[in-house]
């Protein structure tokens, strides 16, 4: 969780950077240092966010899963007492 979390952090001052640069203005000015931890919050809210929606679906699908391997072995166990009736007539 925290590698994902961590790695939008970056993600958000690396935007802050790329926007700095775009404008041609200077990386570190005394005035707008405030606006770091906010492009850093705002990607690190947004990767946990993204962590919350992997962990949501993960637990979907392996409940799904679960589903179709119990489907499946149900199956397999009616089709070998069909077999084993027919053999046995």
């Amino acid at each position: 969780m925290v590698h994902r979390v961590v790695f939008w952090t970056g993600f958000g001052l690396l935007t802050r950077f790329w926007q700095l640069g775009i404008e041609m203005r200077p990386f570190f000015h005394k005035k707008t240092l405030w606006v770091y931890p906010v492009f850093g919050a705002t990607g690190a809210a947004f990767g946990y966010w993204l962590q919350g929606v992997d962990e949501r679906q993960s637990a979907v699908l392996e409940e799904r899963k679960k589903a179709i391997m119990e489907k499946r072995a149900r199956r397999a166990a009616r089709e070998a007492a069909e077999s084993s009736t027919a053999v046995a007539h």
